[in-house]
């Protein structure tokens, strides 16, 4: 759509002193109704862009999507101004005949925000009844912390838009190895982790059995909870996890990663996929 930046006048000061007015770049962020069979199911604040694949990878962390061919269409829906217009602001996921429509209540959906007001217990029973995918990388990953420190420099080499805003969030797949297999960028974090999933679905290469996903910020529950739907093993954040992501990554199996920057890290659950030197520490795994 080519929304992803806007310009603004902003008035810079400098040491204490009027600067002078100057037209600045900013991220893009407009609201995204994602509809299910044409009814209305939840409202985002987002970076326009890959509205499609964040619409799938939405619905993948509802335990709606599995795969590719559980989706008839994706479109936006037209005429969505009162004057005829489109806003591009409306999408509608047509599931596919034969897919299941869940009975989309309130009470189903208010667990996937971090806000919510549900016990612990809850959410985390959300989760496990709704997963589709098992993490069940086998043989288990082996990530040394040399290769999860380099991870966040390469994610921010990426990120394009930041370099002209300064204002967004960011999530990458990784491989194994540590190569970059996507990145996608959105003011919500949760967006960004959406997208990547999203575009994943419709490449057909759900489950993410052997990937890393690695986001900019803090690893609340609801990005552990959108790594354990997407079958992804190891979550790596450059800031802190939330206790509620924690407690999900010990009984899901998933790796959480939290405080990378540089050579240092905290392992919160599923350190045996951390590959440590002899010596190194009593608590990960030896290499």
């Amino acid at each position: 759509m080519g929304r992803v930046t806007e310009r603004r006048r902003v008035i810079r000061i400098r040491g204490g002193v009027d600067a002078g007015a100057r037209a600045d770049t900013l991220v893009a962020e407009e609201p995204l109704e994602i509809r299910l069979n044409g009814r209305p199911l939840a409202i985002t604040m987002r970076t326009p862009g890959d509205d499609f694949a964040l619409a799938a990878g939405f619905l993948v962390s509802e335990g709606v999507l599995a795969e590719a061919s559980d989706v008839r269409n994706i479109v936006y829906c037209a005429g969505a101004k009162d004057d005829g217009t489109n806003t591009y602001n409306v999408v509608d996921v047509q599931l596919a005949p034969g897919v299941a429509v869940p009975d989309i209540t309130l009470e189903r959906n208010v667990y996937t925000t971090s806000s919510c007001g549900l016990c612990g217990k809850a959410s985390l029973d959300a989760v496990r009844t709704t997963a589709r995918f098992a993490i069940a990388d086998e043989p288990p990953l082996r990530l040394t912390p040399g290769l999860l420190a380099a991870l966040p420099d390469r994610l921010r080499a990426a990120q394009k838009v930041f370099d002209r805003t300064g204002g967004l969030h960011a999530a990458a797949l990784f491989s194994e190895d540590g190569e970059l297999l996507d990145v996608r960028e959105d003011v919500g974090r949760h967006n960004a982790v959406d997208k990547l999933v999203g575009r994943a679905l419709q490449a057909g290469l759900l489950p993410l059995r052997r990937a890393v996903l690695l986001v900019s910020g803090r690893a609340s529950f609801e990005l552990a909870q959108k790594a354990v739907m997407a079958g992804i093993p190891v979550l790596a954040a450059v800031s802190a996890p939330s206790s509620l992501a924690v407690d999900l990554a010990a009984e899901t199996g998933l790796t959480l990663v939290g405080f990378l920057r540089g050579d240092d890290m905290n392992v919160y659950a599923g350190d045996h996929r951390i590959a440590l030197e002899a010596g190194a520490g009593t608590g990960a795994a030896r290499a």
